[in-house]
């Protein structure tokens, strides 16, 4: 190749190259289970007070479920409060949110399951119940990582058995 071939190979591949960076959203979450805001069902009210790149996940904490009146408490509200569907749907609903730096709740989002852990719908008597419930509970514990308020994923996972809550976790 002679230097004419080189010198055209070298300044397409110099000009092709995009110099111009700009602040492109990533197509991917930053961990996989970001719950990313959609203003179509989270409330506009809710914020985060460290923004959307530091929100913790419930696992870096190692403290546990952070809640006044530990599990216990979450049990007893949600089978005091939840009212069984006659059917004989049973598995699993998982309720995932964020809890920020001021103790208040958002970005409830659910999975569903059957006793498999294959994806699917229940009937949404049960669905809208639970996500409702889950909006309606108070009591999450602030926490902090070097004396800061910090923002943090929360889960709840509830087993199913017939329309009846069977159990309640974390």
């Amino acid at each position: 190749m002679d230097f004419k071939h080189l010198l055209l190979v070298l300044s397409i591949v110099l000009l092709s190259c995009d110099s111009n960076k700009k602040d492109k959203k990533q197509p991917y979450p930053r961990w996989v289970g970001d719950i990313s805001h959609d203003p179509n069902i989270d409330e506009e009210n809710f914020k985060l007070c460290h923004g959307d790149d530091h929100i913790y996940q419930y696992f870096n904490m190692q403290r546990g479920l952070q809640f006044e009146g530990e599990k216990i408490a979450v049990e007893r509200y949600f089978l005091k409060n939840y009212q069984p569907v006659k059917t004989n749907q049973s598995g699993w609903i998982r309720v995932r949110f964020i809890v920020n730096c001021k103790g208040e709740t958002g970005r409830f989002r659910m999975l569903e399951s059957d006793e498999n852990y294959k994806e699917r719908p229940f009937d949404k008597k049960i669905s809208k119940q639970l996500v409702t419930l889950s909006k309606a509970l108070k009591g999450w514990k602030i926490q902090t990582k070097d004396d800061e308020p910090i923002d943090y994923y929360q889960y709840l996972i509830f087993k199913i058995k017939n329309g009846e809550i069977e159990k309640v976790m974390p």
